[in-house]
């Protein structure tokens, strides 16, 4: 078999639920996150890409608050975003005729709402409080946001196994089993005007960071001027 044939079959046994955008920026979060708790420790070998990787997080967090409008159909929080729902969706998973969700459940909608706010808090901590304090609650949101990210893993993996729906695997490919989903068609795609206006919304965001710190994406810059700082301290 042909690759143009392999591609056939494998569209015709699968639909399209997430678009691309939306893929990276999952997975770019998901690094940047990684990245942030790596590098936390002033020993850490990563500890020079701490503060970048907090300002990248705050643009990833305004690129998906601009694709929640106009991404594609199953990264539109409309499409998500039903807390009225999560009851109906509980009471679904305990019978023995779970439905499966074709975007993000309810209580992953809510879940999806509770991950980007807390990153956002963290970050703004980060930013802009000092002293033990400060730093106090930095740490707490960001043990709040690792416990979050354990719990939302635990959930994918428990509702992959009990529907049979890989959910990991879609976020990877952006397509699900076709007849795991019986009548549904592909995902509407990201609206025309999607992708310069988030471009337009990350360029605004970029500005505005670089403005506030003109050091922001420079690794090791903000360590240089503490301890920089802190020599100057003792020179006193």
């Amino acid at each position: 078999m042909n690759r143009a044939a392999i591609a056939t079959t494998r569209t015709k046994n699968t639909i399209q639920v997430w678009d691309l955008p939306v893929r990276l920026f999952h997975w770019l979060l998901v690094a940047t996150i990684l990245v942030a708790f790596l590098s936390a420790e002033e020993e850490s070998a990563l500890a020079p890409w701490h503060v970048p990787a907090g300002w990248l997080a705050t643009l990833l967090i305004v690129f998906r608050l601009m694709w929640g409008f106009v991404g594609g159909e199953h990264a539109r929080f409309a499409r998500f975003v039903k807390p009225g729902q999560i009851g109906h969706h509980l009471t679904a998973m305990l019978s023995p005729d779970r439905q499966r969700s074709v975007g993000h459940n309810a209580l992953g909608g809510v879940a999806i709402l509770a991950l980007l706010a807390t990153v956002a808090a963290v970050v703004y901590t980060g930013v802009t409080m000092n002293g033990d304090a400060g730093e106090g609650l930095h740490e707490t949101l960001a043990n709040i946001l690792l416990g979050l990210i354990a719990v939302h893993v635990l959930a994918v993996v428990m509702m992959s196994l009990l529907t049979r729906d890989n959910l990991i695997g879609a976020f990877v490919t952006g397509r699900k089993r076709a007849d795991l989903h019986p009548g549904v068609t592909d995902a509407a795609p990201p609206m025309t005007i999607a992708l310069p206006l988030a471009g337009v919304a990350l360029g605004l965001a970029a500005y505005g960071v670089t403005t506030l710190d003109p050091v922001a994406f420079t690794p090791g810059a903000h360590v240089e001027s503490a301890e920089a700082g802190d020599e100057s301290g003792d020179d006193d």
